[in-house]
């Protein structure tokens, strides 16, 4: 008896921040669990209240598989981020083999083509057979198994920046996080482990401390 298809979710959380770690999410369910995800409302964890995500996320733990993996700041820093989301993505189908593999696009859409490419070139290199894509904008937002993956990614990250204070989101324009990063350049102190030194925000926060706004 064959087994249960499987659907694969990736997505990630903090992108575009400053601080913190760049988090790939993954779940994987079978297409028997479908109706069980659909039950949980997952979906764009940016769509969600905490509370309602967390609910989620709980509910998701008796439903199929996930994984969370995490890049770091100093990663970022040394390397290209599309990249290191890239080699994530590939970890993660490497390991759950998925017949069908649902991806929030991380590139423009022209650029899909190509990074489906590099994603079953990687696939054959390793052993494993490609799946179905379904590799668009929002996929978060239109697919359950992707809704999911964004959750874990989220609720994972959001932990992260809670823990270290009151930073902010840890988003460029949120003057908290701004007025944070500016402490430490007013006080010529070091960037802690979890600023990414290499955005654009850093550079602009020390020519604004040395000229004014």
């Amino acid at each position: 008896m064959s087994e249960a298809p499987r659907i694969l979710g990736l997505d990630e959380a903090g992108r575009g921040c400053v601080l913190g770690p760049l988090v790939i999410g993954a779940f994987c369910c079978t297409v028997d669990e479908l109706d069980a995800l659909d039950a949980t409302g997952a979906t764009d964890s940016k769509k969600l209240s905490a509370k309602k995500r967390e609910s989620i996320r709980l509910q998701l733990l008796t439903i199929g598989e996930h994984a969370v993996e995490l890049i770091s700041p100093q990663q970022i820093d040394s390397g290209n981020l599309n990249q290191l989301e890239e080699a994530s993505f590939i970890r993660m189908l490497l390991h759950f083999r998925p017949t069908h593999c649902i991806i929030d696009a991380p590139v423009h859409p022209r650029g899909i083509p190509a990074l489906t490419a590099r994603l079953e070139r990687a696939m054959a290199e390793g052993g494993v057979s490609p799946p179905a894509w379904t590799i668009e904008p929002k996929a978060d937002l239109n697919y359950r198994p992707c809704g999911a993956a964004s959750i874990f990614a989220k609720q994972t990250r959001d932990g992260i920046i809670q823990d270290l204070g009151p930073v902010g989101s840890g988003y460029p324009s949120d003057p908290k996080t701004r007025a944070w990063l500016m402490g430490f350049i007013q006080r010529d102190e070091p960037f802690p482990d979890c600023v990414r030194t290499r955005w654009g925000t850093i550079e602009q926060l020390r020519q604004q401390h040395l000229f004014g706004a």
